[in-house]
């Protein structure tokens, strides 16, 4: 495989389903990391869009490029996202390398420290964390969610290692 430049969050390999959306003042106040996972919520008043906000263990898709990425001979868009409130949502059939993942536990985030890391492994099923990260764990089951199980998001193509730069490659299932 060719060298790959990680210069951003999340690399596409294969486009799948994509589409605009607008996202919510809240993803607009904090800014987001390419790879992030989102869910649909509704739109405010008045307004007629349809809008995403940071996943809490539920999928409509995941936003490819973050809210602050700096453009480059390639693309124009620093903080235009943010500015004009839209993002670029990916849902399905996509191959991706991302850094928005889990590294650690959900056991292991709530308690603190010592922080048990999560292994990932070619073939694992993948899930949207209650942070909206790519995650092999089922949180919202773990939480004891009402909404558990999540569904499924995608499998591990590739696991994070330093020749990767410690992306996980991840091919979407929806």
């Amino acid at each position: 495989m060719p060298e790959i430049i990680r210069a951003r969050d999340a690399v596409v390999f294969f486009y799948g389903d994509r589409q605009t959306v607008t996202v919510d003042s809240t993803m607009v106040n904090l800014g987001w990391p390419g790879g992030q996972g989102v869910q649909w919520v509704d739109a405010p008043a008045g307004v007629d869009d349809r809008v995403v906000s940071f996943s809490k263990g539920l999928y409509g898709g995941f936003l490819i490029w973050g809210s602050d990425e700096v453009g480059d001979k390639f693309t124009a868009m620093t903080r235009q996202q943010p500015y004009w409130r839209y993002a670029t949502m990916f849902s399905g059939g996509c191959l991706i390398s991302t850094t928005s993942y889990e590294r650690y536990t959900y056991a292991s985030r709530l308690i603190g420290p010592p922080y048990v890391p999560l292994v990932y492994a070619p073939n694992d099923i993948l899930y949207l964390s209650l942070r909206g990260l790519w995650t092999k764990e089922d949180e919202l089951t773990l939480s004891g969610d009402p909404l558990a199980p999540a569904f499924f998001v995608g499998f591990v193509s590739q696991v994070p290692k330093p020749v990767n730069s410690f992306f996980l490659g991840i091919q979407t299932s929806m």
